[in-house]
């Protein structure tokens, strides 16, 4: 939105300077994109009168011209511009005034003494563009004949007249005119409205067209009347001129230019039609398919009609007997354009409803004033008003007598109440308010209101599209309070610097740890769509977390488990080309709990505990000539967890997963003091999700606890023994169906003493009709490893224990000796 401050202070004037007054629109959400003066600086050009101009001795193209500048002796200007003639007013720069530079950050131009021709020139006569004003430049810019002569052309034209460019935001359309813009600086500044003032003409011809509206899905109320006798000859008055060139507006022919300064200053785009070129009545109606129209600007559409399902996909028109002769709410046709032969008119203010314009003007690769309004929301209310401004103006300047107005209200939409909690407003603004600031802003802005309690309930005005919520009234007040009273209050804290919990390590050591190990770290959303987790967690819909308000679908419920977005994030990377892939990612995942009650840090019914989880997929090593190509698989992952998480061990268990492998999947466990905790999950992913996520290899996918695996543990210092340990191997022969855990576990649970370690070295499982051993048992041979810190084991010592160790496997687990 572009105009000028005089116009502007024409309507609200408050005492505020050029810059207090942008500045004040900027903070109150009118952001002042840019303020500049009318003209550029220039110094000395007065106005002045040619009293005479004559051939040039020696030049055909110069004139030799006597110029009055009011200094009470004729100036000899030596001027080329074909219009120089006697008699008329022009700008002259007098010796030594400064005209803008030609080229932006060029020097300013000096005027002097000088001879053209060797005909002395004492001072230039100047165009247009010399002065800033436009491009115009083939001849020197002529004044009204009631110019003062002698008066600096800055004061005479307003040239210091501030130009100032709104950037609104779409929610704004009431701010699209001089109007609008008044009553939001009266609001802003409190300084009185004076809204603009005429006399509505009188009815002298009972003349009508009748007009049908179809659809009342495209014009929701249409108004129009006939003007005959009008002179489109007639000249625009130069202060409407004025307005219009500085709102970013060319004079184009009276009736348009009026039509166009209505709908700056109300901000109601209207039409004015060739009567006399209009057959038969008026039907608004939607296109039908194949018409066609030439437009003003000269380019020609088709037209579409409704699609299959009946939805209107194509502009609405205004249409005579013979055809559309305007596209509704965006653009008029040639065929019935005014023209300086035009004697009769009929002039049309229509609300067309948003919905039939947003979008319609794209379509045809071009875009209008008009439409740029009517797509954002006109005040319905003041159609006819706008009407009779109008038509008092065009009598006013081009004559003619009026018809009676013909007023169709047929779909206005109804202002709905909004109601707006106090505690709300004092809660998203973050300052404290009372009824009566709030009840000042909304006196303020014009807003009909009343209170209920802490409440306001306030009816938005017909030009207030934008307020249809809570929220809305709730910036609103922010607004007029004003952003920069908003006080500025970083949260306070006392720094100090925290002891390093020994017993605990913190998890930038795993994420390090995990670096080291290949693995790369991913960041995803703590959102996923519903398909995934239903898919990975293998949940019912009632479980799932939804999101109330997603930023887009396939992000509408909380994730359980960051496997989903680690799969999404492997699928990318095979789209671009990767082979080999290992990643990892920390976070929280969100699962119903009903025992989590309301405090510090937690939501009531949710557990948010902290994970960590990762994937490899690809070869087990990058290619290389020293190892054979292999496809990673679960010991792989298992042993990089185990590095990652030493001093710490862990144990796997076999058990099936929703997402993955069941029979290449275990639960990790934890042996905190005598008991046993699982801390997640180790294993490929499930046959069946691998199809579904359309992968040519299955990864292997893990998933732990943070809290537990960060818990180290105090170190207990123990005293180095000065005795040798002594080693001894078990091989025993068991059922294949029997873990070599059970076995350990066994062993430690004998408690005997001396032995301090006790791990697997080796497995044998005997070939088909081997004597040794049955096809189901297998060979595990343990190392055992045995200190006594206080002298040196003797044999029966040491035998005694491994017979122990031997008997509590043979009962428990059925084992033999090999």
């Amino acid at each position: 939105m572009q105009f000028s401050e005089s116009w502007l202070r024409q309507y609200v004037n408050p005492s505020l300077d050029s810059d207090a007054l942008g500045h004040a629109m900027t903070m109150a959400g009118l952001e002042v994109e840019e303020q500049h003066s009318v003209a550029p600086a220039f110094t000395e050009i007065v106005i002045a009168q040619i009293l005479s101009a004559e051939q040039h001795p020696d030049a055909d193209r110069l004139r030799v011209c006597k110029v009055d500048a009011g200094t009470g002796q004729e100036l000899q200007i030596v001027c080329g511009a074909p219009n120089a003639r006697a008699g008329i007013k022009i700008p002259c720069a007098m010796v030594g005034a400064e005209l803008p530079p030609a080229e932006a950050g060029g020097k300013p131009f000096l005027i002097k003494v000088g001879k053209l021709r060797g005909v002395e020139s004492q001072g230039m006569l100047c165009s247009g563009r010399e002065l800033g004003l436009g491009d115009d430049h083939e001849g020197i810019l002529e004044l009204p004949e009631d110019a003062p002569v002698g008066k600096d052309i800055r004061e005479y034209l307003n040239l210091d007249d501030q130009i100032f460019v709104i950037k609104l935001t779409p929610n704004k359309a009431d701010c699209l005119s001089l109007i609008g813009m008044a009553r939001e600086v009266s609001a802003i500044t409190g300084a009185a409205l004076c809204a603009p003032k005429w006399t509505p003409p009188a009815v002298t011809i009972e003349d009508k067209r009748k007009v049908t509206v179809e659809s009342k899905e495209l014009c929701g109320r249409f108004a129009g009347r006939v003007i005959r006798g009008v002179n489109p000859q007639a000249k625009t008055p130069e202060w409407i001129v004025q307005r219009l060139t500085r709102a970013g507006q060319r004079s184009i022919s009276v009736l348009v230019d009026l039509s166009n300064y209505v709908m700056l200053e109300m901000g109601q785009p209207t039409h004015v039609f060739d009567i006399d070129k209009l057959n038969g009545d008026i039907n608004v109606r939607w296109a039908i398919a194949g018409e066609t129209l030439e437009l003003l600007n000269g380019q020609t559409v088709t037209l579409q009609g409704p699609d299959s399902a009946g939805k209107m996909q194509e502009a609405g028109v205004v249409a005579d007997q013979n055809g559309p002769v305007a596209l509704a709410g965006i653009m008029g046709g040639n065929h019935c354009a005014v023209t300086d032969d035009t004697k009769n008119i009929y002039v049309e203010a229509a609300y067309w409803l948003p919905s039939a314009i947003q979008g319609r003007a794209r379509r045809f690769n071009f875009s209008t004033d008009a439409a740029h309004r009517f797509e954002r929301g006109v005040d319905p209310q003041n159609t006819v008003n706008c009407l009779e401004y109008l038509s008092a103006l065009i009598i006013e300047v081009c004559g003619g007598q009026a018809g009676p107005v013909d007023d169709q209200v047929l779909n206005v939409p109804e202002r709905k109440p909004v109601k707006m909690r106090l505690a709300r407003a004092e809660k998203v603004i973050g300052i404290p308010l009372t009824s009566e600031v709030v009840a000042d802003v909304f006196k303020r802005l014009g807003f009909e209101f009343k209170q209920e309690g802490d409440a306001f309930v306030v009816t938005p005005p017909s030009y207030r599209f934008d307020i249809e919520i809570e929220e809305d009234l709730i910036e609103e007040v922010a607004r007029m309070y004003g952003f920069e009273n908003i006080p500025d209050q970083p949260p306070v804290a006392s720094l100090k610097m925290s002891a390093k919990a020994e017993a605990k390590r913190g998890v930038h050591l795993l994420r390090q740890r995990l670096a080291l190990q290949g693995y790369q770290e991913a960041v995803n959303f703590g959102f996923t769509d519903l398909e995934s987790e239903q898919r990975l967690a293998g949940a019912q819909e009632q479980d799932l977390i939804k999101v109330l308000n997603p930023i887009a679908n396939q992000y509408g419920v909380m994730r359980s488990n960051l496997w989903g977005g680690l799969l999404a994030n492997l699928k990318a990377n095979l789209n671009r080309g990767a082979g080999r892939v290992r990643l990892f990612e920390t976070g929280r995942v969100f699962k119903r709990d009903p025992n989590v009650q309301e405090e510090a840090g937690k939501v009531a019914g949710f557990h948010q505990p902290q994970k960590i989880g990762g994937l490899a997929y690809g070869s087990f090593v990058p290619e290389q000539w020293a190892n054979a190509t292999r496809a990673v698989d679960f010991f792989d992952v298992k042993g990089d967890l185990e590095r990652v998480l030493d001093p710490l061990h862990f144990v796997t268990e076999a058990a099936q997963h929703p997402a993955l492998h069941p029979g290449r999947s275990a639960q990790a466990i934890l042996k905190v003091g005598k008991n046993n905790v699982a801390i997640g999950w180790i294993g490929e992913l499930h046959p069946g999700l691998q199809q579904a996520y359309e992968l040519p290899q299955a990864p292997v996918l893990f998933e732990l606890d943070l809290e537990p695996i960060r818990e180290l543990g105090l170190p207990v210092p123990e005293e180095l023994s000065k005795f040798p340990a002594v080693q001894r191997d078990l091989a025993l022969v068991v059922k294949q169906s029997v873990s070599a855990q059970s076995l350990l576990d066994v062993m430690a649970a004998s408690k005997q003493n001396f032995v301090r370690n006790i791990e697997l070295f080796d497995e044998f499982k005997p070939k088909a009709g081997s004597t040794s051993m049955a096809d189901d048992e297998k060979s595990l041979a343990f190392r055992v490893t045995l200190l006594n810190p206080n002298e040196t084991l003797q044999d029966p010592q040491i035998d005694a224990v491994m017979a122990a160790l031997l008997a509590a496997v043979e009962k428990k687990c059925a084992a033999r000796l090999r």
